[in-house]
Formats: structure tokens, sequence, C-alpha cells
């Protein structure tokens, strides 16, 4: 007979042991985001070993080799506003507009890159391969002061003071040679791109001066400037090649290899994402980080954080671990779409990770996330399918504490539609979903803890773009819609909306307006800093590609191609009534016979002072906002066909 005593002890250590056992399994388990391991790598080896432990455990790679200079997966060989500045804020030249308009911003305090930027005095251009300086100011002597040629591919750029950051971006080829290859085989041809920081001094715009230039392995992704301090990313596929290439950034005689934070996350095709800070002025040795992420990213950055948010799809199914590999039951195995979101604490050019979450869906752009009182909101849409129902959507919204812990959500609003638009203001949310029509929610977020719907408006069309007006106003623009003749929806001409939304439970639309036929189209469909609004000089400026229906031998068609006018639009806007048409800027109109046609979009609106400019790809047109029925100036660009507003046909 067992003494008692030696009993319970065999309880006991069974009991232990079954815990360590659950454990080990445990730890054995695939994990999904939020519940991850990390840690750091400093050489190309740990990080071949670690993607091919991923490619071992989850069936996926996210390695690249190279053949021909094409990176293809390794598998297959075996995506605030802007408000009025003054020119006392800039060391700017001492003749120059008391107001001035800058870049339509999402955070305030947090500029973004652009390909033109203003001072009150000077416009500052890329066009093609070059920076072109525009003296603007009086618009009646605008003219070209300097263009500097620009190495690589030029993206966008920051204007700070009497500094200029331009960010480039090079492909660096060359024979690549493997190990295991006989040096006198033939070389495969491979190379990596490199993103260039060009500084220039401005002293003297007439002959700007690069004062440096700052390396950065790979493709220049994205940037934000912050007291002077420029944040930049870049991304780079994970080449597998020997040697395996490692991010680095140089500056001047300086190298830096930043180390490589990983995180325990299956992706199909892994990324390097290289953030570095550094200064405008001063040569002081840039700060980075890389991070071993998936591929697909959306960058949202507040005045101390920069979150990184990026998509995957893995399997969510009851599983277990038997000797190594996993088990699954195939028939309750369903894909689950997620956002995983990485904090990264910034200021005075330091980078210190914070940690990381995720959603269930995916972000629509920048504008679905939201820093607000020390959490992170986020609205996604969840696409599903499934073999009983076929695809489905619907749309959520959830709250993150600064730990990156979900506190709070909102789930299943609008099914079967997904998201259009989005705009955090103070502790609201407003919405634009659509698929046959346009709900516009108003949700409350008030109670981090629990978001719930004020209110919504159902009408027909729908908002790409929201913009805030006032504390009570909002304004969208994006497409109206129509019922077909086969009982579906179909887009009809651009929409420009105002809304109320003072009576949070019943927003309601001010004005509709309505610009040109199905395929008219707006460069601040796409990008948000096409989108001019100034309040206080009562100013509202959008580009517009205008599609009108012409009559040609007695029958009306519609001409798709080209696009029958382009230019920008310029409003008043009142609360009350809606929109108020001033002006209207041409930069091409016909038939586009001469094949010039698409050079006359206007990408960008600005405005100095009472003259608004208007920019394309190859023209600058100045306007006098009080009568713009001809221009002041018309300024033409290097890039491209030369085609002067003089020279066009109505």
């Amino acid at each position: 007979m067992i003494h008692p005593k030696i009993a319970a002890f065999t309880a006991l250590c069974l009991v232990v042991l079954a815990i360590v056992a659950g454990i080990i399994l445990i730890s054995q388990q695939p994990e999904g985001p939020g519940e991850t391991a990390t840690g750091t790598f400093t050489t190309a080896a740990e990080v071949k070993d670690y993607l091919e432990r991923m490619q071992a455990r989850y069936g996926q790679t996210g390695m690249y080799r190279e053949m021909d200079g094409i990176a293809i997966p390794a598998a297959a060989i075996s995506q605030e506003s802007g408000v009025a500045g003054k020119s006392s804020d800039l060391t700017a030249p001492s003749i120059s507009g008391t107001e001035y308009s800058t870049t339509n911003i999402q955070v305030a305090g947090v500029d973004e890159a652009d390909f033109v930027k203003n001072d009150g005095r000077y416009l500052y251009v890329i066009s093609g391969n070059e920076l072109v300086i525009i003296d603007a100011y009086p618009a009646e002597k605008a003219k070209i002061i300097s263009e500097t040629s620009l190495a690589g591919s030029p993206q966008e750029m920051f204007l700070d003071g009497d500094r200029l950051v331009i960010l480039t971006t090079s492909w660096d080829g060359g024979p690549v040679y493997d190990a295991s290859e006989k040096m006198s085989m033939p070389p495969r041809y491979g190379g990596r791109s490199t993103t260039h920081a060009l500084i220039y001094s401005l002293a003297d715009r007439s002959d700007p001066e690069q004062v440096r230039d700052i390396t950065i392995t790979g493709g220049y992704y994205d940037a934000r400037m912050i007291d002077g301090y420029v944040y930049a990313i870049t991304s780079e596929p994970v080449y597998l090649r020997d040697p395996m290439p490692m991010p680095v950034v140089r500056a001047g005689e300086t190298m830096i290899s930043p180390p490589i934070r990983y995180f325990d996350i299956p992706s199909s095709s892994f990324q390097y994402y290289t953030v570095s800070a550094f200064r405008t002025t001063g040569s002081a040795d840039p700060a980075a980080e890389t991070y071993l992420l998936g591929y697909g990213t959306t960058l949202y950055v507040s005045g101390g954080n920069m979150y990184i948010a990026y998509r995957s799809t893995f399997p969510v199914a009851s599983a277990v671990r038997v000797d190594g590999p996993m088990i699954r039951n195939e028939e309750d195995l369903t894909p689950r779409e997620t956002t995983t979101i990485h904090r990264i604490a910034i200021g005075d050019g330091k980078l210190q990770y914070q940690g990381k979450g995720s959603v269930p869906g995916h972000l629509l752009n920048q504008f679905s996330m939201d820093e607000y009182g020390g959490n992170l909101r986020v609205a996604t849409t969840v696409s599903g399918w499934s073999s009983r129902t076929g695809s489905s959507d619907s749309n959520g919204v959830y709250v993150l504490s600064g730990r990156m812990e979900t506190i709070g959500n909102l789930e299943g609003l609008a099914p079967d539609e997904r998201i259009y638009a989005t705009r955090f203001i103070g502790d609201r949310l407003y919405m634009v979903t659509f698929k046959r029509i346009d709900p516009l929610f108003v949700i409350d977020l008030s109670d981090p803890a629990r978001p719930s719907v004020l209110g919504k408006l159902k009408i027909p069309g729908y908002s790409d773009y929201l913009h805030p007006y006032d504390g009570t106003h909002l304004i969208g623009i994006g497409k109206e819609t129509e019922t077909n003749e086969w009982g579906g929806v179909s887009t009809s001409g651009l929409k420009l909306a105002l809304f109320d939304v003072s009576d949070v439970e019943n927003p309601k639309q001010v004005e509709a307006l309505v610009i040109g036929e199905a395929g008219t189209d707006s460069e601040a469909l796409r990008d948000h800093k096409a989108f001019l609004l100034d309040r206080e000089k009562n100013l509202l400026a959008i580009p517009v590609s205008e599609n009108t229906v012409k009559a040609v031998d007695g029958i009306a068609q519609m001409p798709y191609y080209p696009t029958s006018w382009q230019g920008a639009y310029v409003f008043s806007v009142d609360p009350d009534e809606g929109f108020t048409l001033k002006g209207k800027v041409r930069h091409l109109a016909g038939d586009g016979a001469d094949g010039y046609w698409w050079t006359g979009a206007v990408m960008r609106s600005l405005y100095i002072d009472d003259t608004l400019y208007t920019i394309s790809r190859d023209l600058v047109v100045a306007s006098d906002l009080a009568d713009m029925s001809e221009p002041v100036a018309e300024i033409t660009l290097p890039t491209g066909p030369q085609i002067l507003r003089s020279d066009m046909v109505e």
C-alpha cells in the first residue's frame, strides 16, 4: 500500500509535469498577431536561418532570389489639414506674401513630403529629374530662377527654412556571383534600390548647394518631418543570395548597420523597412532601425509616435502539434484577415520601439488610423469568404491603448459594404461605406471602451476623401452614382458634398454638386495633398479632369478618351448654402488631338496672398483669385511636352 504522503507527492509531480508540458505545447503553437515573440538580428546568417524556419513552420516563404535582375519569390524557383503659414516662420526672403498655403497634412505639426513646396515667395517643384525653383511673388514677374539636376528618380521633398531635403531613389545594379558559382561562369545581374536624402542649402536660391547626402538601402516608401527632424522609411525585399544584402545607412564617412527587429508572424513576402531619423541641419549621424515586416504597409505618424501597419492573412482553426508539424482539420480552417500595427516612439531624431497590436481586417489608407488621448483608433474593412456564403465584407472600429492592446471595438458595421473614406476628428469618427448607396456614419469615441454609432445619413454616391470645414461641417469629394439599366449601380460625375453634422444623430447633406459626366476625375480622389481649403480666405480649390457629353453626327456620345477639359475648379463655401463657383483655371481643353492631353491634369493648387497657383506636370498657372478668366502668368516646367494655355482651344 502506498503511503498517503508519497501519493500526494506523486500527484503534485504529475501536476507540475502537466503544467510544464502545457507550457511547452503552448510555446510550440503558431503564434498569431499580438502574441508573438520578438528579437533582433545583426547578421545575414541569422536572418536567413529565421526565414528558413518560418518557411518550414508555416509552409510560406519571405525570401527572394534574383534572376536576370528581377526579384521573384523563392518558392517560384524551387501597397489635420494644411494651414496658412507666415513668412516670419522661416528664414525666407524679405519680400514675400503675408500669407500662403502649405501642404495639406493629416496631423498638425507633422509635415508630409510632397513634390511641391511653397514659402510665400518661392515655389519649389520637382519636375522630372530636376529641382525647379520659381520666384513666384509677385505673380506678374514670376519666373524660373534655377534648375538643378537630381541623381536617380526624385520622389518628394521637405522645406525647412533655408534647407530643402529631397528624397530620391536609384537602382544600384551590377554583376552578382553566388559563392557556389564558379567565377568562370557568366554572372547574373542584380542590384538593389537605394534612397538618397539630398539636403540642399537655399542661401542662394539661384544656385542651391547640396550640403549632405544620406544614403539608405531600399526604395523610398514615405516620410514625415517634425521640428526639423526628418523620419524617412525605405522598403526592400529580403533577397536570398550570397552575400545576402543587409540594410545599410551611410552619412558621409559613417556607415550604419541598423539592428533588424523581427516578429514571429508569418508572411508570404517579408520586407526590410528601415526607419531613419536625421536633422535637416548639422552633420550629426542619423538614427536608424530596420523592421522585418510583411508586404503592403500603411503609415500614420502623430506628434510623438510612428505607426507602421501591414496586412496579413493566416489560418485560424483548432489545431494541435503532434511531434513537430501542425495537424489541422482543413474543414474547420478559415482564413482570417488581420492588420498588425507597430508603434515606434519618435522625437528629437530618436527612435524607440514600443510594441505591437492587431485588429481584424485591412486599412484603407493613413486616415484609417488616428491617435487621441494616448490611444490609437483604427477603422478597418474585414473581407471574408466561405463556400456557403461566398465573399462578404463588414467594417469595424477598434481602440488600442498605448500598450497596443485592444480596449474597445465596434464591429459588424455596414454588412456587404466597404470603407471608402474615414476622418477622425476629436472624439468622433466620420466614416463612409458604399456598395449601392453611401452611408455617412457618425461614431462616438468619447468612451474608448465602448465606441457607438450616433447617427448615419444614406445618400446616393460616395466620398473618397473627407475634410473638416469647421466643428460641425465636413466636405467630401468622390463620385455620384445612379442606377443603371441592368439594375446595378454606375458612377457618373465628380461629386462635391457639404455635410452638416451639428446634429450627430441626424447628419444632413447641405449640398451636393456634380461636375461632368462619367469618367470625370480628380487627383484629390487619390491624394489628399491635391485638396486645398482655407476657411479664412473662403477658398476651396480642387483639380478636375472633366468629361462631358458631346453630340457627334447628332448622336450623344461620351468621350472617355481623351479628357475634354483639365484644370481646377475654385469655390467659396457657405456652411448654410453650400458651394459657389468663383472661377475655373484651365490647363488644357479640347479633344486632345495634339497628343498632350495627359499633361494637363492639375496635381496641386496653392496660393500666395490673393494669387492661386495651379500645377500640372509641365505647367504652372498663376491666377488672380478676384478674376480667373485670364492667367496672370504661365511658367512651363522642363518635364515632358510643352504646351501653353494660350495654345489651347475650347
